[in-house]
């Protein structure tokens, strides 16, 4: 009776380990393609906005300036820029 257990430990007990080792490499790998956290890119998704199904407005930033965009259908559209 004894044995079994020890012999589950030794079996379960790696098993659920290499899980959370994969799971938290796994974590850090796709934290940076988050919505809140985009770490250290030249380019920075600040605010978007539906406007309507096919059409949406972003503010993004880009080497200290800050462009408003349109994204369609028919593509991508730069609406104004300023200094940020």
């Amino acid at each position: 009776m004894m044995w079994s257990y020890i012999l589950k430990l030794l079996v379960l007990l790696p098993l659920v380990c290499g899980l959370l080792i994969g799971c938290l490499f796994l974590w850090r790998r796709l934290e940076s393609r988050l919505p809140g956290n985009q770490g250290d890119r030249l380019l920075k998704v600040r605010e978007t906005m539906m406007l309507s199904p096919g059409l949406k407005l972003a503010v993004i930033d880009f080497e200290g300036r800050r462009l408003l965009v349109s994204v369609g259908r028919g593509g991508v559209s730069l609406l104004d820029k300023s200094d940020a």
